[in-house]
Formats: C-alpha cells, structure tokens, sequence
C-alpha cells in the first residue's frame, strides 16, 4: 500500500506536465495561425515621359502668284493700245482654230459709223441667193439715177445694165458705192437689207439710214460666213475672192505676213476707220473686226494696222486645228464698159 500514493502523486505530477506542454502546444499553433503577412506597398505601373512639345513655329504665310496667261496679256495689250491712241476703238475677236477657240471684245458693242460696211452683209445676201438658185450671177441689173453716188466708176448711165456678178465685184473688192446702191435696191431696198443683216447675226446695225454697226456684229456675220452657214460652200466660193486682194488694205491685211490670207471689207466715211473680216493661215484662222473713230484717216488706218499685228503675234502662236480657207481664185478685171 505503500506504493499506492507515490504512484498517485507521480501520475498527477505527469498531468500537470501533460496539461501545461499541451497549453504551449496550442499557444505556439494559435500564435502561428494569427501571425499576418507584413503589409506591402501597391506598385504602380511604370508610366512614360511625356515632355511637353516646343512652341508651334508658324509657317510663313503662302503667296499664290497667277501669271497673267497669253490671252490676257493680248487683252490688256489691246486696251492699253486703244486708250493710249485717243481715239474711240472698237475690237472683236472669234477663233475658229486651235482647241480652245476664245472670243475677246474690247469696246465691240459700240456703235460705229458703218460706212461701206454695210456691204458686207449686201454681198452675203448676194452669195446666199446665188448657192441657193434663187439668184444668178448672169442675172442682168439696170442703173436707176437715183443709185448714183461718188464712187470707183463713172460709166453709170440712163439704160446701162451690168450684170450681179460685176456689180457685186465692184461693190465689193472696189467698194463702188453706185454698184451697191443698184444690189440693194434689187435685194428690195434698205428694209430687207437690215432683216437680211440681222438673221445673220447683226441684231444691233441699223443699216443705210442711219447706217451704224458694230464691230461684234460684223464678226457674227464674218463667222457665220466662214462656217459655211449662209449657202455653205458654194456661196463662200463665190464671195471670198471679191473680198481678197481689195483696193483698199491699209487696215487688217497691213499687220499681216503675205503668208496669210485676208477676206475683208473696208469702211471710211466722216473720221470713222472700220475694217473687218475673215483671216487663215496654214496655222491658224479667226474673225476680227475693228472700228476707230475720232483721229484723222492716216491715224485710224495705222492703229487698226497695229491691233491686226498683235493679235496675229499671238494667233500664230497657237496650235493648228485649222478650218481652211475656200481657194480663192483670182477674180478678171472689172470691165469698165457699159452692157
């Protein structure tokens, strides 16, 4: 028995062990399962370095420079050359070459004294009749004392006769002022003539009385002439050599090359110049008409030579798409003797 209470105090020692090891057993477990990671600092993404850009230069202001193209300089040359000659000056231009065909009028709408101008259209009439059967150049006219006026012949006289064909010559390459008087009054006197005028493009003449044109006007009848718009090829066959080679070619035909062929017709009467016409070349062919009033007879004639000169200095420049020009023969003298 003595052994008994020893071995119950050394068993409660043993459990007081057991108890106090399991205490640190726990503690240590519960220690470590609290423990928490240390707190770490958020990272944030790398970022890239903008610099701030320089100050905008501002670019240097852009200047357009237009060159005048050739066709503008042939207009403000015009102008320049009519305001510089004192007189009154009328120009109009139509291409009928080239790819680009222009028209150029500097003063064109003005009136003008027609002076023998008006035998332009009296001629178209004529050659318009004739392409078209309705009149012949055999046909027989007769002198009436009230066509008699001052002109390139005198062999006019109660009971002569011509025929179209001669009147029409004398009216046209000699500007004979009786011979026209006889075609109009044959065509059926002033008023027929200005309706004839203005179908072919002449809407603001008032020929014979007053007699007034245009140079516009007279380049819309040359234009409709050259296109073969007024009895077509035949007429322009009949009238152009009456119109080539006149007496009178102090105008147009003076600031041309021999080389090109000039279809025109003249006017002179009271300080008033006018010529117009048809001109063509191997490279080039236009309409162009002027009228100058104001300065003596020589002045006027020198100044339409000038105008015709520079725009032929520009015209022969041009590319070649050509309208030719109808051949033109040579035309018999006129004969001065009475039929």
């Amino acid at each position: 028995m003595r052994g008994g209470p020893a071995r119950a105090l050394l068993r409660s020692v043993i459990y007081v062990l057991l108890a106090c090891l399991l205490m640190l057993a726990g503690s240590a477990a519960y220690a470590s399962q609290t423990v928490s990671a240390l707190p770490f600092a958020a990272v944030s993404p790398p970022q890239t370095l903008v610099r701030p850009l320089p100050p905008a230069i501002p670019a240097p202001p852009v200047t357009t420079v237009l060159a005048a193209s050739a066709f503008d300089q042939l207009r403000s040359d015009l102008e320049t050359m009519a305001a510089r000659s004192g007189a009154r000056v009328g120009i109009s231009l139509q291409e009928l070459s080239g790819p680009r065909r222009n028209n150029l009028s500097v003063g064109g709408g003005a009136t003008f004294t027609a002076a023998s101008a008006y035998k332009v259209p009296l001629l178209m009439a004529q050659a318009q009749q004739i392409a078209s059967g309705q009149a012949r150049g055999a046909d027989v006219l007769c002198f009436d004392p009230g066509d008699a006026e001052d002109g390139w012949f005198d062999d006019y006289g109660l009971g002569s006769c011509f025929t179209r064909d001669e009147l029409s010559l004398r009216a046209g390459r000699y500007s004979d002022n009786t011979a026209a008087r006889i075609l109009v009054r044959y065509l059926g006197g002033a008023d027929a003539l200005n309706a004839y005028a203005k179908s072919i493009g002449m809407t603001a003449s008032v020929l014979w009385v007053p007699n007034t044109t245009t140079p516009d006007d007279l380049t819309a009848a040359w234009v409709n002439a050259a296109l073969n718009r007024l009895g077509g090829a035949a007429a322009r066959q009949w009238l152009f050599p009456l119109l080539t080679h006149t007496v009178n070619e102090h105008g147009i035909p003076a600031g041309l090359p021999a080389s090109a062929t000039v279809v025109h017709k003249v006017g002179t009467l009271d300080g008033t110049e006018n010529d117009s016409g048809y001109i063509v070349s191997v490279q080039t062919s236009y309409v162009l008409s002027i009228a100058v009033d104001g300065v003596d007879e020589t002045l006027g004639w020198s100044l339409i030579a000038q105008i015709s000169a520079r725009i032929w200095q520009y015209e022969s420049g041009r590319p070649d798409f050509v309208t030719s020009v109808a051949a033109t023969p040579v035309a018999p003298s006129p004969r001065l003797n009475r039929h």
